[in-house]
């Protein structure tokens, strides 16, 4: 049911345009029931965001949220909404000068937005005003009523600023109003009450109890005593056949349109809906399995197949409803809600005008991108022994990443990480000597860190205690006890670095310090996406949204850290300040303004499976959904992480998996192999002749396109462009394109992919997009495709993955150039 629109002042004009700002304007029409429009000056016909005609495009409610948690993994459910207010009047729509900001600072203590560029501040504000009221035919409830205030004002030439505040409920005296909820079996968990509306729930379980705090609340609504509205829906128009893109990482999906999608961070889970891994984790861990829209990094930004985006600003939990064909609804836990709409006219001016306001990563350092990245463990002797092999196959490597550097125990559940950040140098003996010979081949040192710490009590031969350390220091997140709060990671607990202290930035970067003294010049920065909701902050913030901000504040820290060290190095005689020395850490845990901080990303601990959710392919979708989202340098981990060898279920990697996921990775700006978590489940890169010269074959393909990574790298960096792309950015008028999800990609703008991403398949259907006019080349064959919007079935034996270059593209001669002196061709 649609809630009404009702137009309340005889003032109201019947149409008129307003402008906002120098580039956009405001059409306000009382046909059919009343309507808002934006346009941009250069496109007045065309609109870019608008409300629904006789829709209320305001409503608010005041609800009971109960946050289940297990492990890293959240679920949101409403248990009790006491009050809906639908139903919405527009009172006053008008101008406001800065010189009038005092009326809305005093109109529902409302603060005019800070615009990001100093032009505009002078430019007006459009305010409109009104109430929302609660369904006044449903006599047996409380009747109430709140105004509200939405303002919109130009941030730069490309965006409008939106605001939407709920003043405080005012209700109707009803004398024959009864509690509600008193006498309701509940499903009951062990329970926190985290504010106002919020519970958090920890361990499952099912009783009958008295709902007290609920009682409590409903008792307040009732006698109209400290209630405030916690829940704003900001609804508009959308059309039937509109597809949504982005919403950060995503692994299962690209177009949103017809799904509801929660932004929150957390795990993703192991399956994520895949058959039959989710079912059987779900039986050992609750909820431990995930499902389709558990992500580490969502965004609250969309784009559109027809050129509409819209981002929203803050960190509170929030939903993006596109389950109907006519309309979204954004639902923002919080009496207020910011945001951005964005002008574009293609998808790459769209992730242009986005990352110019929430930032882009600085160049990767070139060492990083220049050959392959070696994951192992097993300490010196292992990966001398491997290099040996690596050298004989003459494989081109960047560098070798070690996260067992820290040492490893044995848990209930296998090998585990020492999480106390220094070199064990029982694991790693003469590192010195390995990291001064390693450097002789111009070859790097990678390592491994994230913001928990593991009680060390037993680990025989550290230096340090850092979890004692930060305990001493005070920085460490607390439970509400005021204790650190221990937080439960497979089969031991850590506590979690308080980013909020103003002491823990400095404390952390004296790790990374030493760290980097040690020889090393690179880091996996993992986790960030954890911090329980019921944690005490130093801030004294909300835990809620500061568990969205966390993974940003946590690249932030590593950031600095890298930049500081940049700035105060001597650069020795010879040596390229820019390149040789630069440091780089990469990251899976984020949020909207991460690509700001970090500088590389990866896609976390995927399946070693063909299946869709949670395996290869989901590993593509992921890619591009990020690309398009701001994330301009990604890619995961050859062949998969997550192995599971149960007597009852088993994801063991195998080989043709292993030589596929190099195949497709050899096209990502970053190639890196991972053994996963039970190395000798897997099959490996170093696992015979066949895998060793297939990795050596891929290495030297990733090599032969360095050249023209360097040139997308910078692209990057300038414009926050991607560097593995949707065809929808560079086709967004074929229909066909906006339709594919995993199937194939773009490199930049002038090499196409289409992996193998199904066991036992030799060939794939590669499809030739409408829209520039180009013929596009089989790297392998010569085989030239003409035709434009034609499909075509591509041999693709294993070594010889379908890419494709366009004829006459200097990129594509260079590349081939490059493949034929390698010998590849």
């Amino acid at each position: 049911m649609h809630a009404k629109l009702t137009l309340n002042s005889p003032t109201l004009p019947p149409h008129k345009i307003f402008s906002l700002g120098k580039d956009f304007q405001l059409l306000w029409s009382t046909t059919n029931g009343g309507h808002v429009s934006i346009s941009h000056q250069s496109q007045p016909s065309k609109s870019i965001w608008s409300t629904i005609p006789g829709l209320a495009f305001i409503s608010a409610a005041m609800a009971d949220t109960e946050v289940e948690e297990s492990r890293g993994s959240f679920v949101f459910k409403d248990r009790y909404v006491h009050l809906f207010c639908g139903d919405q009047t527009v009172e006053d729509i008008a101008l406001i000068s800065p010189s009038d900001d005092d009326f809305l600072s005093d109109y529902l203590q409302f603060d005019r937005m800070k615009t990001t560029n100093p032009e505009f501040e002078e430019a007006p504000a459009l305010v409109i005003r009104g109430h929302i009221f609660s369904n006044r035919k449903k006599k047996k409830r409380r009747q109430c009523s709140a105004s509200y205030c939405v303002v919109f004002d130009q941030k730069n030439s490309n965006q409008i600023g939106f605001r939407v505040k709920i003043g405080p409920p005012k209700f109707e005296l009803d004398q024959h109003h009864k509690v509600p909820g008193k006498h309701r079996r509940l499903r009951r968990y062990r329970k926190r009450k985290l504010g106002s509306g919020w519970f958090f729930t920890r361990t499952k379980g099912s009783v009958r109890a008295t709902p007290s705090e609920e009682e409590q609340r409903a008792l307040n609504v009732a006698e109209g005593r400290g209630a405030e509205l916690n829940r704003v829906f900001f609804s508009y128009a959308s059309e039937e056949n509109e597809r949504f893109f982005g919403f950060g990482e995503q692994f299962s999906h690209m177009d949103f349109k017809g799904k509801r999608v929660p932004i929150f961070v957390q795990e993703q889970g192991i399956g994520r809906g895949d058959q039959p891994i989710s079912f059987a984790a779900n039986l050992v861990s609750y909820r431990a399995g995930g499902d389709w829209s558990t992500t580490y990094a969502p965004s609250p930004f969309y784009m559109t197949s027809k050129m509409r985006s819209l981002y929203l600003e803050g960190y509170n939990y929030s939903v993006f409803d596109l389950t109907q064909h006519d309309k979204v609804q954004l639902q923002v836990h919080g009496n207020t809600v910011e945001g951005r709409i964005l002008h574009g006219n293609s998808p790459l001016e769209i992730i242009q005008h986005f990352t110019e306001a929430i930032g882009r990563p600085p160049e990767l350092p070139e060492w990083m991108i220049s050959g392959a990245v070696v994951g192992m463990q097993g300490g010196t002797q292992t990966v001398r022994s491997v290099w040996d092999k690596l050298m004989t196959y003459k494989v081109p490597i960047s560098a070798f990443w070690l996260q067992d550097w820290v040492g490893q125990r044995e848990t209930v559940i296998g090998s585990q990480l020492w999480w106390n950040w220094e070199v064990d140098t029982t694991r790693y003996p003469g590192w010195q000597q390995l990291v001064k010979d390693l450097s002789t081949d111009h070859i790097k040192l990678m390592t491994y860190c994230n913001p928990c710490l593991a009680l060390m009590d037993e680990k025989p031969n550290k230096r340090r205690n850092l979890f004692e350390e930060a305990k001493e220091l005070n920085i460490l997140v607390k439970d509400k006890h005021g204790e650190p709060y221990m937080v439960p990671n497979t089969a031991f607990e850590v506590g979690m670095l308080d980013l909020t202290h103003p002491l823990t930035s400095r404390w952390f970067k004296q790790i990374l310090q030493e760290m980097v003294d040690e020889g090393v010049r690179g880091w996996m920065a993992d986790f960030g996406e954890g911090l329980p909701l019921d944690a005490v902050l130093y801030s004294g913030e909300d835990p809620i949204p500061a568990h969205n901000k966390y993974p940003e504040l946590w690249a932030r820290i590593n950031r600095e850290f890298v930049d500081e060290w940049k700035n105060r190095r001597v650069v020795k005689e010879g040596e390229d300040p820019e390149q040789e020395e630069s440091l780089v850490f990469f990251m899976r845990a984020g949020f909207r303004d991460s690509p700001k901080w970090g500088m590389l990303f990866w896609e976390g601990d995927q399946m070693v499976s063909w299946q869709t959710n949670d395996g290869i392919k989901s590993c593509v979708v992921g890619l591009l959904s990020s690309g398009l989202s701001g994330f301009a340098f990604n890619h995961s981990d050859t062949g998969g992480y997550c192995t599971i060898n149960l007597p009852f279920i088993k994801y063991r990697r195998s080989e043709e998996l292993l030589l596929r996921w190099m195949e497709l990775n050899a096209f990502t700006v970053v190639f890196r192999t991972h053994e996963g978590n039970k190395p000798s489940c897997n099959s490996q890169f170093y696992s015979n002749d066949k895998t060793l010269s297939h990795f050596a074959r891929m290495a030297k393909v990733y090599k032969a396109w360095k050249f023209y990574r360097i040139q997308l790298v910078k692209e990057g960096a300038k414009k926050g462009l991607p560097i593995c792309r949707h065809l929808f950015l560079h086709y967004p008028d074929d229909e066909r394109v906006q339709s594919l999800s995993y199937q194939q990609f773009l490199v930049g703008s002038e090499i196409l992919v289409v992996p193998v991403l199904d066991k036992g398949k030799k060939n794939v259907k590669a499809y030739f997009p409408v829209g520039e006019t180009c013929i596009w080349q089989h790297i392998w064959t010569g085989q030239q495709y003409h035709k434009q919007g034609s499909e075509a079935f591509v041999e693709a034996p294993i070594g010889n993955p379908a890419v494709f270059v366009k004829v006459g593209s200097t990129v594509g001669d260079i590349f081939l150039k490059n493949l034929r002196n390698l010998e590849i061709l």
